[in-house]
Order: structure tokens, then sequence, then C-alpha cells
């Protein structure tokens, strides 16, 4: 204990106090350096707040160098200062080349600012989602089809950015699709990463769209290796098939003042206020769309576990 308190002692009382403080203050330099570290340690978080943090770091850095190879004379002062200026500089000039690396399309950058970036997603993991994707937004014309009823393959999961989506079965209107919803989320659920299927109904495009596509094989290698975002998609995907369930809810009637409550586990009936009999609809067939939110099955239990906690 002894000798800590002479340690701290000899830190303390080695060197003479000042008896004596100058009277002028220091040079301008050594005030504007001072500005500078006050107003750079405001900087926030993020990319944009590292560069401002790193800039306004450098430049108070900088000054006092200056200030001290000018006034104070002192080499050791100016050293110090200058050396962390130049870490200062370098992490300033890494942090550029990062923001630059993750520059996206405007549609793109639209897309990061009303889906992802409420989720708190930062810009890399935005950017591998984009990568996987090659990120390309493919345009599909008024009246073409995404899908075909019975023909096309489900080898894709693909985010509506603009326009607007007609789905039908047998020529009958099931619901729209509307910008940032999945185009096939039903699909993708439906089947296993070994599994393969087609779509059982047809998807037309109402007005001139666009759209970003993942390949199913590339995107399932993507959640292999990042398991935050195959969660994250899970949640998205989840979310948007609980949309389809209640857009289709109100349209799955059946005769003698029932309906299907679609979104119960086996669709239990409802019974209906006083309403007209009417003939069994055949949409309740036309539901089957080869994933849980189309088969009149127990099926539908799934689309809870994805939005869990």
């Amino acid at each position: 204990m002894g000798e800590n308190a002479s340690f701290w002692e000899s830190l303390i009382y080695a060197h003479p106090t000042c008896t004596t403080w100058k009277q002028e203050a220091e040079g301008s330099i050594y005030h504007l350096a001072s500005i500078f570290f006050v107003v750079g340690f405001m900087g926030g978080s993020g990319f944009f707040g590292l560069l401002y943090v790193f800039s306004l770091l450098g430049l108070g850095f900088l000054c006092s160098s200056v200030w001290a190879w000018l006034d104070v004379c002192a080499a050791d002062i100016f050293s110090w200062n200058f050396v962390l200026f130049a870490i200062c500089f370098v992490q300033f000039v890494y942090v550029t080349y990062q923001v630059r690396s993750v520059a996206f399309d405007r549609e793109f950058q639209e897309l990061y600012s009303a889906l992802f970036q409420p989720l708190g997603i930062s810009l890399t993991v935005y950017r591998k989602i984009v990568l996987c994707c090659d990120a390309e937004v493919i345009t599909l014309e008024k009246e073409h089809c995404y899908a075909m009823q019975g023909k096309t393959p489900i080898d894709k999961l693909s985010l509506l950015v603009s326009g607007r989506i007609r789905v039908t079965v047998d020529g009958e209107f099931l619901h729209y699709i509307f910008p940032l919803q999945f185009l096939d989320s039903p699909e993708w659920d439906s089947l296993r990463p070994t599994e393969e299927g087609i779509f059982q109904v047809t998807l037309t495009a109402e007005t001139d769209c666009r759209y970003v596509a993942w390949r199913r094989k590339k995107l399932y290698l993507l959640f292999a290796k990042h398991r935050f975002i195959s969660r994250l998609f899970s949640i998205l995907i989840g979310s948007d098939i609980a949309e389809k369930l209640y857009a289709l809810n109100d349209r799955v009637h059946v005769g003698q003042g029932f309906r299907y409550d679609i979104r119960l586990p086996n669709f239990y009936h409802v019974a209906l206020p006083e309403t007209p009999p009417v003939q069994p609809s055949h949409r309740s067939h036309h539901l089957q769309r080869g994933s849980p939110l189309r088969k009149p099955a127990a099926g539908l239990t799934n689309c809870g576990s994805f939005l869990a906690p």
C-alpha cells in the first residue's frame, strides 16, 4: 500500500506546480482546434455520422499540430497531433470508400427507405440483399403476365416496386398486389428448398410494373450464410401473407348464412348476419395457390410462426 501511495505522490507532486499563470491567451489556431473538437464530438452514428466526426476531429488535430509547431515549438506535441490527424484522415477515406461501395440506384434507394430502413437494416446488410438479385429491377409491361396458372414454375421470390398486379384463377379475380408487396409469397412459403412447384393462379400486370426478383437457390444460399437475413425475410413474407389473408377473408363465402374465416387454422365457419341465400361460390376452391394461404387445410397455422418475435 505504501508503494502505491508513493507512486501516486511521485506522479502528482514530482512536477512543480504552476505559481504564475500566463496572462495572455493562446493563439487563434489553438481555439479553432478546440472548437473543431467540441463540434466533432457531437456527430451521430452511421456512415455519414462517422464522416462528420472524422473530418472535424482531423481538422482539430491539424490545427493543434500547427499550433504546436508555430506557437509552442514542441516537437512531441506536434508529432502526436499530426499522427492523430493522419489516423482521422485514413479513417475518413476508408468510410468514404464504404459509402461509395453501398450506393444504390434510385429505385433501390427508395425501396430501402420505405421497407428496410424502418426495420433498422443497415446499408451493408441491404447491400448483400441487393447483390443477391444482381441489383436489377425488372419491367413488366401492362397486361403481360408474371405467372400463368399451371404453367409457370415457382423458381424465384419477387417484390413489387411500382405498379399493380391482378391475381386471377380460371379467369376469376382474387385480389390485387400493390407496391412493397411480394408477388409470390404464398408460393415461396408452400415449398421447401428442395421442392419444386408451379403457380396455381395467374398474375397479370394491370399497369406498367417494376419488380425485384431473387432466384430461389441464390436466396437460400444467402440465408445459409446470414441467418439474420433469413429471419428478416421470414418476417416480411409472413407479414405479406397475413395481408393477403385479410384481403381474401371477405371474399370467401358459402351458402346458408356462413362464410369461411381463412385467418383461422381449419377454416372455421363464421356465421354472417342475415344474408340472402346464395349458391356456394367456387372461390373457396380457387384459394388453392400451392400454399397455406390458398389451401383449405390446417397448414394455415404456419403463417403465425413467421411473425413470432
